[in-house]
């Protein structure tokens, strides 16, 4: 049978697990879960926190709100970011490799040919691709959301079977239950403009994305039939535990 194929997104809030580095434990956790798929289902990841990576190991003496000192950061990092996954991975048997792309690459389409034509024989070769935004090049993500539109468009590109959002919520709330102050999930979703009125405007504290932002994401996933899934990536084990239907998550069909 042929496998399905999971495209994970992992913003750096989840990497962080909320703090100022790159968490090693969170990558060992989603490499041992990786592994532990491994006979079902195929992996393509979309992810952010190279700004995060560069800023343990630098400061740069600029103001670190600009733009440019942002790309700056995203390049210091990106090697760092990339050494911590081969590293953590390689260890579980997993090989990866690095894909760099911009918004406007999916424009082109001799560029989206080159893209599924290359990832699809990295897969097919036991390499997990992890695609982050060339942010030297481009500011969508520093500006704009966290990867989550990349990850969509890329999921729909590849064809893959369920786009998986890893956030520090367990999914989207109600919004009775979040002005109560208890947050309730919402853990099915059929019709967007239903989850809509639901959703505020909040910002995430490392990464630049918020709830509008995932939402643009699933309505780019749902046009083309992918299920997106919104899950707490900070929760050990969330790949897993979401696919046995153990924790509370977001599942948009």
């Amino acid at each position: 049978m042929a496998k399905k194929r999971i495209l994970l997104k992992l913003g750096s809030n989840t990497l962080t697990k909320e703090t100022n580095h790159i968490s090693r434990g969170k990558i060992e956790d989603i490499g041992m879960q990786i592994a532990a798929l491994n006979d079902e289902y195929e992996f393509i990841i979309v992810s952010s926190g190279a700004i995060a990576a560069a800023k343990q190991f630098v400061k740069l003496d600029n103001n670190d709100k600009d733009v440019f000192v942002k790309q700056a950061l995203a390049s210091i990092g990106q090697p760092h970011l990339m050494r911590i996954y081969n590293e953590n991975f390689k260890d579980l048997g997993l090989n990866t490799s690095q894909c760099l792309l911009s918004y406007s690459d999916f424009e082109k389409e001799q560029t989206r040919k080159n893209i599924v034509n290359t990832i699809n024989v990295l897969v097919k070769n036991n390499y997990i691709p992890i695609i982050n935004e060339n942010d030297t090049v481009a500011t969508d993500e520093i500006k704009f959301g966290d990867n989550d539109k990349l990850a969509a468009l890329a999921a729909v590109l590849l064809k893959v079977d369920i786009l998986i959002i890893a956030t520090n919520t367990d999914g989207f709330y109600t919004k009775e239950s979040m002005d109560n102050g208890t947050p309730e999930t919402i853990l099915s979703v059929k019709e967007l403009k239903d989850l809509e009125k639901e959703i505020g405007d909040s910002k995430s504290s490392h990464g630049t994305g918020g709830m509008q932002s995932k939402i643009e994401a699933v309505a780019i996933a749902k046009e083309a039939n992918i299920e997106t899934w919104i899950i707490n990536g900070l929760k050990d084990n969330f790949i897993l535990n979401a696919l046995k239907n153990e924790i509370a998550f977001t599942k948009i069909v």
